[in-house]
């Protein structure tokens, strides 16, 4: 059974993760062709590139103040970027490391601050991390000894944080101080056993969705981690999910045909379907003047 259904775009991403509703509009990244990408019109033409990095592109978020201009979660680190214009580099902590890295999944939390995560190239155990950019620009290593982060995602007032380790098969739950962004002890939320946990996003009434990679499913879980909805895909690889639409009540899904030996004609599409509960706003990053 297939419960979500390809948008009419014809593009086809080989990675397409970040998706997101921002200022009224769907974005989405292919993270190893480093696009941003966009519909365009009724979304049966081909994605619009918006812009566009020589490296990986993992995952974009608005700045606030600043319309057109995006942080991003680029190549070793954290830029802004704004089209037209070379990327502004806040930090690039993974540039030296011993393994080569790329950035991956990342989001903005209610208090503005963007977060994001690194991993292996040749998904090395334990040599990704994440990172927490603070409105200053400084970028700071908050958790390490992850394969594969994915996510975060972050409840209504910021004090829950959500992170997936792909690679273990696990999302993870962390209490967060809203004053500095400083994280508690975190405890198992769920443990995937038939797939990998990827892209997340959360709920009004504090769900969390995630695309199980390699399962062919978005799933549900409430908030004490009992599964709830099951959504079926067409493709093997759902990999970013986001909660848009004019009424929040829209799930877009990005998939991937990167690692399959004979893509269908459907892997690599955006994906959609209409939900009950509507999504949280897409939060900003507040970058401090000067």
């Amino acid at each position: 059974m297939t419960d979500l259904m390809p948008l009419g775009v014809p593009d086809r991403l080989d990675l397409g993760e970040g998706i997101r509703w921002a200022d009224g509009r769907l974005v989405c990244v292919d993270i190893l062709t480093g696009r941003l990408l966009t519909p365009e019109g009724d979304g049966t033409a081909p994605l619009r590139t918006v812009t566009r990095l020589d490296g990986p592109l993992g995952a974009v978020a608005p700045v606030a103040g600043r319309p057109g201009t995006w942080v991003a979660a680029a190549g070793t680190g954290v830029c802004l970027l704004t089209p037209g214009e070379d990327p502004v580099w806040l930090a690039e902590p993974e540039r030296d490391a011993p393994t080569a890295m790329r950035m991956n999944d990342g989001c903005v939390d209610p208090h503005g601050r963007f977060w994001a995560g690194s991993m292996a190239y040749d998904g090395t155990p334990d040599a990704g991390a994440l990172y927490r950019t603070d409105s200053g620009g400084s970028v700071t290593r908050i958790l390490a000894g992850i394969t594969i982060p994915n996510g975060p995602a972050f409840d209504r007032d910021g004090t829950t944080m959500y992170l997936a380790d792909s690679a273990r098969g696990v999302v993870r739950r962390y209490p967060v101080a809203p004053r500095d962004g400083s994280l508690g002890e975190g405890e198992a939320f769920i443990e995937v056993t038939d797939g990998s946990p990827d892209g997340m996003t959360v709920d009004t009434e504090g769900a969390l969705w995630t695309a199980v990679w390699g399962a062919g499913e978005v799933r549900r879980y409430l908030p004490d981690g009992t599964l709830g909805t099951v959504l079926h895909l067409p493709v093997s690889q759902p990999a970013g999910v986001c909660l848009g639409g004019g009424d929040g009540r829209t799930l877009y899904v990005t998939t991937a045909r990167l690692g399959l030996a004979a893509p269908s004609p459907l892997d690599g599409a955006v994906f959609s379907a209409r939900v009950r509960v509507p999504g949280l706003p897409t939060a900003a990053y507040r970058r401090a003047a000067g």
